[in-house]
């Protein structure tokens, strides 16, 4: 696979992706999120991928925000085609994936930035993280999510406070607010999410997968989150993964899950 602004590797069951625009601070342009949304799409399809990492390249920055020169002259219409876009094509399909994806991190999360690690299922941040959505300071407010996802994680008055100064948190305040799980040096950044990694990959990808599915749906309007538990938790006594697991723990051995 070939990309402009993002490196794909993969190993072992983990992919790490890249995002490689350090002359902009990793900002998130089109084509960035567009090559984002088909390195997560081609990830997710492969059998052999159990967990997906995103981080930003060098040591300055995650995502320093949205390309602000692409949409500087925007219309209302284009305005919200950009946000409704944005959102459909890679934000709220990140959060809705069955693969698990974890935030390296990694320096400035602002703005989009922040969004998009807010969109991955956790976030782990090295000790040099700054975040926050500075948008009210541009005239305009967060388009991909971050109005309704901050609350979520951090509570609506801490939300709102953070909107409403443009201000940022460090990595131990993130911490604090339970904006990220982790914080560790830099150097140690990756080699901490492929350590969870490890671990996520000896559990049942297909009940994982349900997991998701069900926490994410108590925060969906119109939707019993009990609902949805109660009928994936019902569905996961006909998977073979359910039959290996129990089989594995009554035989007293580690489970080998068919991911079926």
């Amino acid at each position: 696979m070939n990309y402009n602004n993002i490196v794909y590797q993969e190993e072992g069951g983990v992919v790490v992706i890249t995002i490689n625009r350090p002359n902009k601070l990793n900002a998130l342009n089109r084509l960035t999120i567009e090559e984002l949304r088909s390195a997560i799409e081609y990830a997710d399809s492969n059998s052999e991928t159990k967990v997906i990492i995103i981080t930003g390249s060098g040591e300055k920055a995650f995502v320093a925000g949205a390309d602000i020169s692409e949409f500087a002259n925007f219309s209302v219409t284009q305005g919200v085609e950009l946000a409704a876009k944005g959102q459909e094509t890679l934000f709220d399909y990140i959060e809705n994936l069955s693969t698990p994806v974890i935030a390296a991190i990694n320096g400035f999360a602002l703005g989009g930035g922040l969004e998009l690690a807010m969109a991955c299922h956790f976030r782990v941040a090295s000790d040099n993280a700054k975040m926050g959505l500075p948008e009210v300071s541009l005239g305009v407010i967060p388009g991909y999510g971050g109005t309704q996802r901050l609350p979520q994680l951090i509570g609506k008055g801490r939300a709102m406070e953070l909107i409403m100064t443009s201000g940022m948190i460090d990595a131990n305040q993130a911490l604090n607010y339970g904006l990220v799980n982790h914080v560790t040096t830099q150097e140690e950044l990756l080699l901490l999410c492929k350590k969870i990694a490890t671990k996520i990959m000896r559990n049942s990808s297909v009940a994982i997968g349900a997991a998701i599915k069900a926490i994410n749906a108590n925060y969906k309007d119109g939707i019993n989150g009990f609902d949805v538990e109660i009928e994936a938790f019902g569905k996961s006594f006909g998977t073979a993964d359910f039959k290996e697991g129990t089989s594995a723990f009554l035989e007293k051995r580690k489970a080998d899950f068919p991911g079926e």
